[in-house]
């Protein structure tokens, strides 16, 4: 990273119920991140309208556009003019039949400094995002930042160290995941609890394994499911983590927030010092990680 401290901001809104109602409440937040500070923000999953993952519908398609698009022009924009470094999510139309679910990345420009496409693609009920994204082909890149080299990756990724450990190994100076993960308010609140709290503990377990800080931007608020039967209620807690997983800050689970934190640039050589995971690792003894399982 380029300076001692980095003020980095993380959006944590609702869905606002159109693509322009959505964007015209991300201005909002970058403009109060500008006015407070920030270097970089950290915006959440799928941005720019519902998470609408939760029922395979082919008309759900015609949410993707193309990337450079409408949506990066607005945001480059808003990055040149703030002087920020953000980090969207978009759902993009690569070409017919074929999307992703795609992270673009700006430096103080309307140009795309980078992008970073969602490598794991996950299946489950109200999370149906196989039938609309293809898994990423960019691989595990960091994209260079006038802030530094950011490790971007998106939601299901989180649960993976793979993904966290092969960007540390490119040279990323932070960990950051825009997310859209709630639970289904039927849940038992025992088990509530739980889920919650295995998605904090397993990215702050990435920070800590890397020894780099890591962001989460999270969404909030309930989203019925469409045709009106269940909904998820997306438990926000967006949090930065430094390089031993401390709790840099966090938002609360309800409630539409800007979170606003300095991270000491500095820790992360410090840490890596103390704590030098990177040298002790046995890559002659890793080869079984290339197979799904062991049989």
């Amino acid at each position: 990273m380029k300076s001692p401290s980095l003020r980095v901001a993380l959006l944590q809104e609702t869905d606002h119920g159109s693509v322009a109602a959505n964007l015209d409440a991300i201005e909002t937040g970058l403009r109060q991140a500008a006015a407070a500070g920030a270097q970089l923000v950290l915006l959440q999953e799928l941005h720019n309208g519902a998470y609408f993952c939760q029922h395979e519908n082919v008309a759900e398609f015609d949410r993707a556009e193309a990337i450079p698009g409408p949506s990066t022009e607005h945001l480059g924009a808003l990055a040149e003019e703030l002087n920020l470094v953000v980090v969207a999510s978009l759902f993009e139309r690569r070409a017919a039949g074929l999307y992703h679910n795609t992270a673009v990345v700006f430096d103080r420009s309307r140009a795309i400094a980078g992008r970073y496409r969602k490598m794991h693609i996950p299946d489950d009920p109200a999370f149906y995002e196989k039938f609309y994204f293809t898994p990423g082909d960019l691989g595990f890149e960091p994209i260079s930042t006038s802030v530094g080299k950011l490790g971007v990756l998106v939601c299901w990724d989180q649960w993976y160290p793979e993904a966290a450990r092969l960007m540390a190994l490119a040279g990323a100076e932070l960990l950051l995941y825009p997310t859209a993960i709630g639970w289904d308010p039927q849940d038992e609140d025992a088990e509530k609890q739980r889920q919650r709290e295995a998605w904090i503990t397993v990215q702050r377990g990435h920070a800590v394994a890397n020894g780099i800080p890591l962001l989460a931007c999270n969404r909030t608020g309930f989203e019925a499911a469409p045709g009106g039967s269940g909904g998820l209620q997306f438990w926000g807690t967006s949090f930065v983590a430094g390089p031993q997983g401390e709790f840099l800050a966090q938002a609360s689970s309800e409630a539409r927030e800007l979170l606003v934190v300095d991270i000491d640039c500095a820790r992360s050589e410090h840490v890596r010092r103390i704590w030098p995971f990177l040298r002790d690792r046995r890559i002659d003894a890793y080869d079984d990680l290339l197979r799904r399982f062991r049989d």
